[in-house]
């Protein structure tokens, strides 16, 4: 993948690590029910996806990370 298509998919991982955080630090609302949607784990899988896009990022710009 090159740089561009690259930074798209971390800053939309950024993203939506950001909004699902927020999401699932709201408090409960007892009169709705249940979250059915898993907001932190959503979260933590987002910025793992960005941590994964920085190292790529820095991989094409030339440094090398691995052996």
């Amino acid at each position: 993948m090159d740089l561009t298509p690259t930074l798209m998919v971390g800053g939309a991982l950024a993203a939506i690590a950001v909004v699902s955080g927020w999401l699932g630090a709201r408090p409960p609302n007892p009169k709705r029910g249940p979250r059915l949607i898993p907001w932190r784990l959503i979260m933590l899988l987002a910025a793992a996806g960005v941590m994964i896009m920085a190292v790529h990022v820095v991989n094409l710009l030339g440094f090398r990370t691995g052996r």
